[in-house]
């Protein structure tokens, strides 16, 4: 690359060779004031000289090197897919938009390698979490205004496109056990909860029903909701270790394949996930009514975009995965920043 240093005033009538960014603290600006290819006019001076540019840099690239704005569209050539526009390049900045809801899916092995060469600066939001159209998923730029071609054929070799996984409508149905909710000594809090979580999934609420701490009734009661065409079938209460309960044994009872049982998450760490056919059986802790982030939103995620975790992916769980009890918090692995 060559480049050809000139003050300010030397540059009215030439063309800008990168995008010139303004920061305004007072009206909290930040943007490219000035686009690459602008003619820098008389009136501009001034302005020029308030963002702190008393000189500008005038490239020509030689064989085998690239721009920074090119460098990044090549590499959105490669990520972008039906679900997602690109924006940019903006100040050598090209991102990616979600173009409607979903589940984010991603190679993270991709991203690190990208960022193997220090010339690439590539951030993503973080993987298997809900998004929603017009969000921004991933951004990336080269660090110098100009790189070598290799640096560009680097990340095309190992960019991957990004997936928006729809979330389904599965029908639901939901199973409280507890002789005291039963009884009416205790108000189920729980149906509330879980309808509001289902509107996330446009997912119906099919049914509810209370049972005592009663296998054999548990059991019956989940394969009733099966029989009535429940995909997802959620089991509230009696899933710690006291004499009483009796859900996860039940949950057993009807299951063909238990994924996991307990999961390195806190709170919700007594979750089960188990499978009858095609229909998901959840064992979900009490600590759910209580709290409004558990293992369960982390796990819910996953079922209703048809991707549910494995055991040895859930054990990977444990980092990230102790909520600090509030909106903000990274929690777990596949809940970060979702927002209903």
């Amino acid at each position: 690359m060559k480049a050809k240093i000139i003050g300010v005033e030397e540059a009215v009538g030439t063309a800008l060779s990168h995008d010139l960014t303004l920061i305004d603290t007072d009206s909290g600006y930040k943007g490219a004031r000035f686009k690459k290819g602008h003619v820098v006019l008389p009136g501009d001076v001034a302005l020029l000289k308030r963002m702190g540019r008393e000189h500008l840099s005038i490239l020509e690239l030689e064989p085998g090197e690239a721009h920074e704005d090119e460098a990044a569209l090549c590499v959105a050539a490669c990520m972008e897919g039906a679900d997602f526009t690109i924006k940019g390049p903006s100040e050598g900045k090209c991102s990616l938009v979600a173009g409607k809801d979903g589940l984010l899916s991603f190679d993270e092995g991709a991203i690190h390698a990208i960022n193997e060469d220090e010339n690439w600066v590539f951030a993503t939001l973080p993987d298997k979490i809900p998004v929603r159209k017009g969000e921004t998923v991933a951004a990336w730029r080269v660090g110098p205004l100009v790189v070598s071609e290799e640096t560009v054929r680097h990340a095309e070799r190992h960019a991957r496109p990004f997936e928006l996984l729809p979330f389904r409508p599965l029908r639901t149905a939901l199973v409280t056990t507890g002789r005291e909710i039963w009884e009416g000594r205790v108000k189920d809090a729980f149906p509330e909860k879980l309808e509001k979580k289902l509107g996330l999934y446009r997912a119906p609420l099919i049914g509810h029903e209370i049972v005592p701490d009663d296998r054999e009734r548990i059991r019956a009661c989940v394969e009733s909701w099966i029989d009535r065409g429940a995909e997802v079938v959620f089991c509230t209460g009696g899933m710690s270790v006291d004499a009483d309960d009796l859900t996860p044994a039940a949950i057993r009872d009807v299951a063909t394949e238990v994924v996991f049982r307990g999961a390195p998450v806190l709170p919700g760490s007594n979750l089960m996930l188990a499978k009858r056919g095609g229909t998901t059986l959840l064992g979900v802790p009490a600590c759910a009514v209580h709290s409004d982030i558990t293992a369960l939103d982390a796990i819910m995620h996953r079922i209703y975009a048809g991707l549910p975790p494995t055991n040895a992916e859930m054990r990977r769980w444990g980092v990230g995965g102790l909520c600090r009890g509030c909106e903000s918090c990274n929690f777990p692995t596949c809940v970060f920043g979702s927002r209903p």
